[in-house]
């Protein structure tokens, strides 16, 4: 029986590959198969990243994508089907978060926030669909994160970005199922990437986070993975429109209600 998470002969895409999760949602779907179209705002800026997929045997297309910009955009999928020929998966990635005090937060941050995580996660996801639709299938994965569904001091206009694309993923699976494609978001927990690099660097406030995590620890590497290719594999052919919040449960909203346990055992 074919390995239904076997994605040999899929076309990936996946935005915001210079750094970050970004480069490891590449890697993976490139180690199960997938050839990949990579985009940044600068081309150069994926030249080592695209180096180390083709060293997997992988076909790789360095595309240049502002999401910001609706032409950029447009320009930027067309490129990667020129270049590749199709796309049958759509890992809707870039994004951008700047955190302050909600009495701080300007006009334009607001815009570069929501410009960035909403509304160019619609155009791009709109752009491929419009591909894809022909097909009649494809695997749209939109990036959210745990503010799809809980909410922080400091990261309003982020959680309200990443809120809307948890409720735009059902709605799209809605208008694209019929045509064969699932859209389904993945919300990661709490990663080390660089948008959070120095929250990391303050070892109360990891202590104060892991608290808070069911399973003890922030996410690492490769714990997306699994997650990630169910979403873009035939595996999930009967999901969409759902949200996988990928976060050691800290979504749970749990809060030690009993002391630490003492070494020694039970007494």
């Amino acid at each position: 029986m074919p390995d239904p998470s076997d994605l040999t002969g899929k076309t990936a895409l996946i935005t915001g590959a210079s750094r970050g999760l970004g480069q490891q949602f590449a890697r993976a779907l490139a180690r199960a198969g997938a050839d990949l179209a990579i985009t940044s705002r600068t081309r150069a800026s994926l030249e080592p990243f695209a180096a180390e997929i083709k060293s997997l045997g992988r076909r790789v297309a360095c595309v240049e994508l502002d999401i910001r910009d609706q032409s950029s955009i447009e320009s930027a999928v067309a490129d990667a089907i020129k270049q590749l020929g199709q796309i049958d998966i759509l890992v809707n990635n870039a994004g951008c978060n700047i955190r302050k005090p909600a009495v701080d937060v300007t006009w334009e941050d607001w815009n570069t926030i929501l410009d960035t995580n909403l509304r160019g996660t619609f155009f791009v996801a709109q752009a491929v669909a419009k591909h894809m639709i022909p097909h009649r299938t494809g695997r749209i994965i939109n990036i959210g994160s745990v503010t799809c569904v809980a909410g922080y001091a400091g990261l309003g206009p982020y959680g309200a970005s990443r809120g809307g694309v948890k409720q735009l993923t059902m709605s799209l699976a809605h208008d694209w199922g019929p045509h064969g494609i699932t859209v389904n978001c993945l919300a990661p927990g709490w990663f080390k990437t660089e948008q959070s690099r120095a929250l990391y660097e303050d070892p109360s406030w990891v202590e104060y986070l892991c608290e808070r995590i069911p399973l003890g620890r922030p996410g690492a590497p490769g714990d997306l993975d699994g997650a990630l290719l169910l979403l873009a594999s035939d595996a999930s052919r009967y999901i969409t429109g759902q949200t996988l919040l990928v976060d050691g449960g800290v979504s749970v909203g749990a809060l030690r209600a009993l002391p630490k346990p003492q070494s020694g055992g039970i007494t």
